[in-house]
C-alpha cells in the first residue's frame, strides 16, 4: 500500500505487483509496479512508476484494500511481455483461485479491444479451449499410433466399466484424449481419476492426453505413442 501511496492519487499496481497481489503470479524481481494517471510519475527507490492515462476504472479493483489492475486487465498487460507459458500458467491458477475461468477471460477481452496484449491472449486461448470432435480425435491419432506400429484400435469401446476413446485389447493399452484440467469440473476430474486407476489395477497401460496436445504437439503424442508401444513389445517401423 505504501508503495502505491506514494505514487500519488488514482495509482495502483499493476502488472508483476499486481499478478501477485492477486495470488497468480510473481513479483519481478527489479521493484514494486504501480501505474499512475499522474502526468509526471517519479519512480522511487523499489517502485517502478508508469503513466497510464488510458486505464479505465473498471480496469482497476482493490484486493486486501490495496488498488490493482483487476485479474483481467493484468493478464492483458502480461500477455505483452511474458511467453505462451507463463500466461498460461497465470489464467489456470487464476480459475483455481476462483478469480475468473478461461470463459469468462475470453467475454471480457470484448471490453479491452485494441489493447496491446489482447490478441496474443485471445490466441492463447483460443489454444487452451480447442475441442476435438471424436471423428477430429480418430483422424489424428490413428495415423500416428499406425506410424509407430501400433495395429488399429478399438474405438468407443468399454473397458473396465468404462467406455474409452482407443483399445487395443492384444496389447491392454488404453489411450484417452480430453480436455484441459481447469476446464473440467472437480466431477469430471474426479472421475478421469477412478477410470485411470481402474485402468491400472487391471494392468493396463493407460496413456491420456489433453485436445491440445493431440492437434498442437503431435511429435510429443506420437513420441510417447512409440515409447508405449516398444515398452509393450511392439516392433519398431
Amino acid at each position: 500500500m505504501a508503495a502505491v501511496l506514494s505514487c500519488g492519487d488514482g495509482a495502483c499496481l499493476t502488472h508483476t505487483s499486481a499478478a501477485a497481489l492477486w495470488g497468480f503470479g510473481r513479483e519481478w524481481e527489479g521493484g514494486i509496479e504501480v501505474a499512475t494517471h499522474s502526468a509526471s510519475p517519479r519512480n522511487r527507490p523499489g517502485v517502478r512508476c508508469s503513466r497510464r492515462p488510458a486505464l479505465s476504472p473498471a480496469s482497476i479493483a482493490e484486493h486486501e484494500r490495496i488498488p490493482a489492475t483487476s485479474p483481467v486487465q493484468t493478464l492483458v498487460d502480461l500477455s505483452v511481455r511474458l511467453n505462451r507459458r507463463p500466461i498460461e500458467r497465470m489464467i489456470s491458477e487464476a480459475d483455481r483461485l476462483g478469480l475468473l475461468t478461461p470463459p469468462e477471460l475470453r467475454i471480457a477481452l470484448g471490453d479491452h479491444a485494441g489493447q496491446p496484449g489482447v490478441a496474443r491472449l485471445r490466441h492463447i486461448l483460443d489454444r487452451r479451449t480447442f475441442r476435438l470432435t471424436r471423428s477430429q480425435l480418430e483422424q489424428i491419432l490413428l495415423p500416428m499410433a499406425a506410424e509407430v506400429g501400433l495395429p488399429m484400435a478399438l474405438t468407443k469401446h468399454w473397458v473396465n466399466g468404462f467406455e474409452v476413446d482407443f483399445y487395443w485389447p492384444d496389447l491392454r493399452l488404453v489411450v484417452e484424449s480430453d480436455g484441459l484440467t481447469y476446464h473440467r469440473t472437480p466431477a469430471q476430474q474426479a472421475q478421469d481419476r477412478r477410470r485411470d486407476q481402474a485402468h491400472t489395477a487391471a494392468g493396463f497401460a493407460n496413456l491420456r492426453f489433453t485436445d491440445e496436445q493431440v492437434r498442437y504437439e503431435p511429435d510429443y503424442v506420437r513420441r510417447r505413442l512409440a515409447e508405449t508401444a516398444e515398452r509393450l513389445g511392439v516392433p519398431a517401423l
